[in-house]
């Protein structure tokens, strides 16, 4: 089976560009199964209800996210009530909604996805290592098919937890830092790893923002809005081909392109 990573999707910019290209990728690469990173979906930071539906109604089946998930407080009641929205798992508990999900693909394979959040230069939540294994076992007695969206700032974070679950997910996927990497790999035992999908949105910017408001923050050191920019939008992300029978994964592309 084929999945399709989809990297962090920026504003408006972002979210057209996704409209734009993501059939004609589905159909080109035989995509089976699609997972995407919405949490700078709305205005580039946090999410609305009417843009979940928007992409679900694209056809995309588990849409991840991260620390900016909380950005907007009208989306908490759809992190309740819609199971293909995540948050990260390793959140507490309490928190509205839960960081996994284990439905059907298009080709009949079952399938789980598990949501976390690194803690290196990030909030102090629970362990990604920990709550992670847990929740690996718990998805590997439905399916081998485990595909992870590991949103970290730090590079070391995300490699360390690829090389940890190595062989027991198909696949780690890296995501936050907007900035694609180019070390797209399958590790020893079988996962498919990239450090970081990169960013669906506007590249003339700084990590999605127009330059000139980011530029303000580092020059004078004072607080400034950011917006997204506009120019030079492109879809990001990768396609992970994976063998059904033993979960493990038999490629990884990774897909940079104009929109």
């Amino acid at each position: 089976m084929r999945v399709l990573f989809i990297g962090d999707i920026f504003g408006k910019p972002g979210r057209k560009a996704l409209f734009e290209k993501l059939q004609g990728l589905m159909q080109a690469h035989r995509i089976d199964f699609s997972v995407a990173n919405v949490e700078n979906a709305a205005g580039g930071f946090g999410l609305t209800p009417q843009i979940v539906d928007e992409f679900l109604d694209a056809e995309i089946d588990v849409l991840t996210s991260g620390n900016h998930i909380w950005d907007k407080r009208a989306i908490l009641p759809c992190l309740t009530q819609q199971p293909r929205l995540l948050r990260p798992h390793n959140y507490p508990p309490a928190t509205p909604g839960t960081g996994m999900f284990i439905g059907d693909s298009r080709c009949g394979v079952r399938v789980a996805v598990i949501s976390l959040q690194g803690r290196v230069y990030m909030q102090a939540i629970d362990c990604p290592f920990a709550v992670g294994e847990t929740a690996i076992e718990e998805a590997r007695r439905q399916t081998k098919v485990v595909l992870v969206d590991f949103h970290a700032e730090a590079t070391s974070e995300k490699q360390a937890f690829a090389w940890y679950v190595d062989g027991r997910v198909s696949a780690v996927v890296g995501t936050h830092t907007h900035v694609q990497t180019a070390d797209e790999r399958i590790l020893p035992k079988g996962t498919a790893f990239i450090t970081d999908l990169g960013m669906t949105g506007p590249y003339d910017s700084v990590i999605g923002s127009i330059p000139d408001l980011a530029l303000e923050r580092f020059l004078k050191q004072m607080p400034a809005r950011l917006e997204p920019a506009t120019g030079n939008p492109r879809f990001c992300g990768a396609v992970v081909e994976i063998d059904e029978a033993s979960g493990l994964a038999m490629s990884i592309t990774r897909i940079n392109i104009p929109a």
